[in-house]
């Protein structure tokens, strides 16, 4: 089935193939075929979900649009870097769905919001310069 990443309404990023998250120096956190990611900002395990968006105002249905869509490149796996203060960059062949599959892109590179503040979701819109969004 390749790499796919689920948009959770109201809650996580789930990662699912050939995953592999690094810090912003590319230190591995987390090697694995799963990776649930915060979205909403407020994770105290950031840039994993510890389930603070059930307790905070995020509010995300989880359709999107994307005009950059393109055909999958070569590849098994996708690593997604942490941006100090920013966002989430992702790289490898991927398909990008919501739960129900009603919005769905596939990418070989994307930027994730993980400030909870992009009027992009789950695009990153650079929104995190401007509201103060801190996490390493």
């Amino acid at each position: 089935m390749g790499n796919t990443v689920f948009i959770r309404a109201n809650g996580p990023m789930i990662v699912r193939g050939k995953v592999k998250v690094l810090d912003s120096e590319e230190h591995v956190l987390l090697e694995d075929n799963e990776a649930f990611l915060c979205r909403c900002g407020k994770s105290a395990n950031k840039p994993f979900c510890d389930g603070a968006h059930k307790s905070c105002d995020f509010n995300d249905d989880a359709n999107f649009s994307d005009d950059k869509s393109e055909p999958l490149a070569e590849g098994d796996g996708v690593v997604i870097t942490v941006r100090a203060n920013a966002m989430l960059v992702a790289k490898g062949p991927m398909t990008i769905q919501n739960e129900d599959g009603s919005s769905t892109t596939t990418r070989n590179k994307a930027a994730f919001c993980r400030c909870g503040e992009s009027a992009k979701k789950p695009f990153c819109d650079a929104t995190h310069k401007r509201c103060g969004f801190v996490a390493d």
